[in-house]
């Protein structure tokens, strides 16, 4: 199977999230695994689809400008101002989309674990359970708590990396974070290639870097407008 890697994008809230949807919804090669990392143009939060937009504000601070979206995953609030984050997308016609979520959260976070040792960060994947660890994140704040295959620092037990999934009839969208501040200095354009290479490697795939593919202008634009609306912010 083909693993794409697609260019890097900066992009604000609504964008990145509309993105990541689509890339899961109206990829043309549809069976190919694809993989971005993306950057931030101002400072932002997201939030999980099930969170309540009330409640996720009364945790921000009130004098505080950010750029604000609900995600299409579950999980909790994520801060991305200082974080490296990325969406993977599994195709339905990999054996993974098949898996328990437990199965691919695990899977993605070893190979993520991996490529921060091999710069000499001393990286884990937690897999003592802990009080009430579901092998999901937290619908809370993320990065405050590591629950069962988040990565985690070996020494301290911080939470380093974090992820949310949704999964549907196209396949596996997963949307991961990494929070730099609990990472000691690092190269991270080479820790992204590493880590593209574990997930290349675990899923027996072919690396293939790609152009930005062709979505249709129209349908990127009303999504983003869909995920810049009230309605959904406010959807729960």
């Amino acid at each position: 199977m083909d693993f794409h890697v697609l260019p890097t994008r900066t992009g604000g809230a609504a964008e990145n999230m509309a993105l990541d949807f689509l890339l899961l919804q109206r990829y043309p090669a549809g069976t190919a695994i694809r993989f971005r990392h993306y950057e931030w143009r101002s400072p932002a939060f997201t939030f999980g689809f099930g969170q309540k937009v009330a409640w996720v504000r009364g945790q921000l601070a009130s004098d505080e400008r950010v750029d604000l979206c609900r995600r299409p995953t579950g999980g909790g609030i994520v801060d991305h101002r200082q974080d490296w984050t990325y969406a993977l997308v599994i195709p339905r016609e990999h054996p993974l989309w098949e898996e328990r979520a437990s199965r691919s959260y695990r899977l993605v976070h070893e190979g993520l674990a991996q490529a921060l040792r091999e710069l000499g960060q001393p990286a884990v994947v937690k897999t003592d359970t802990g009080a009430a660890s579901t092998g999901a994140p937290a619908a809370g704040i993320c990065f405050q708590q590591a629950e069962l295959f988040d990565v985690i620092h070996e020494r301290t037990g911080d939470k380093i990396a974090g992820a949310a999934q949704k999964r549907n009839k196209h396949g596996l969208l997963f949307q991961g974070s990494i929070w730099k501040p609990a990472v000691g200095a690092i190269d991270w354009d080479l820790f992204g290639g590493r880590f593209i290479v574990a997930l290349v490697e675990a899923a027996r795939a072919v690396m293939t870097p790609v152009p930005w593919p062709e979505l249709g202008d129209d349908e990127v634009e009303a999504l983003i407008g869909q995920y810049s609306s009230p309605e959904w912010m406010e959807y729960r």
